[in-house]
């Protein structure tokens, strides 16, 4: 019956550990930990919806069993199938979306942003806009966009903050962490998507981001960096340091997790995703 507690499995980690850990706010003082352990529940139960299948096939090659239960042997094979294809085709679709946004957004960036003056590096771009706004558009050609009002805004240990940030998202190719995730969000039937999931993950993203902008200017510029990009607004598949600004201000009053805190995140991980590799080496055994 491993097929069975297999499905169960999925079910669980695709739906309702998602929305457990999306309340458990703790863990977002230990970003790097929690993304681990977000991404150990999303694998694990696509794992062990994939597996079902293969656990069904001793059923096949064990006497007088598929004539007792045939029908938890096609079950199986169908829940195994239908989540290969629909990930399949959700990641297809969602891949090519956003880098067709991303790829136009670049080009207009390129033609009415000019090179940030003070570094020459074609990849930082300017807008001659009045909102404090910093983003990037990640990708093989990636850029870091900065308003005119943010040059204006910030004194230059927060202007580094902010850059160290969105320097930091493109570096750790957090764009592809984010577009897992929502692979997998849209590939679950709707009943089972979590949309405070997939925000929980966008912003442990940016509370990783802030820690490479505290590394640069320290807590006090990075913090009032963020109360400047506050009003600013992100386009469509870039990555701005502006969002979610008022949790990530009270995340930094808080200061580092404590070791036990980021123990616990990672065993979760641990847990998530070796789960169905047990329950299917024991279907084999």
């Amino acid at each position: 019956m491993i097929p069975i507690v297999l499905a169960g499995l999925a079910v669980l980690l695709a739906w309702v550990a998602p929305g457990l850990l999306a309340r458990r706010h703790r863990f977002r003082r230990t970003p790097r930990a929690a993304l681990v352990a977000w991404q150990a529940v999303t694998v694990g139960g696509i794992l062990a919806a994939l597996a079902a299948a293969p656990a069904a096939v001793p059923l096949l090659v064990g006497g007088d069993t598929p004539l007792e239960h045939p029908w938890l042997v096609a079950a199986a094979g169908v829940l195994s199938g239908a989540v290969l294809v629909r990930l399949l085709v959700t990641g297809h679709d969602v891949g090519m979306r956003l880098r067709r946004v991303r790829a136009r957004h670049r080009e207009i960036v390129d033609v009415v942003g000019a090179p940030d003056e003070a570094t020459g590096d074609v990849r930082v771009r300017v807008l001659q806009h009045p909102t404090p706004t910093a983003y990037c558009i990640p990708g093989r050609q990636s850029r870091v966009v900065l308003s005119q009002g943010v040059l204006d805004a910030l004194p230059h240990d927060q202007l580094s903050a902010v850059v160290a940030h969105e320097h930091a998202h493109l570096r750790g190719r957090h764009d592809l962490l984010l577009e897992f995730f929502s692979v997998a969000h849209e590939a679950v039937p709707r009943p089972l998507h979590s949309d405070a999931a997939l925000a929980e993950v966008s912003l442990l993203v940016e509370a990783l981001a802030d820690r490479a902008a505290v590394r640069r200017s320290g807590e006090v510029a990075t913090a009032r960096a963020l109360v400047a990009l506050a009003e600013g607004r992100t386009p469509d598949a870039a990555l701005g340091a502006g969002t979610t600004a008022p949790v990530r201000l009270r995340l930094l009053a808080d200061g580092p997790a404590p070791p036990a805190l980021t123990a616990v995140a990672y065993l979760v991980a641990v847990l998530a995703a070796t789960l169905p590799l047990i329950l299917l080496g024991v279907a084999w055994t």
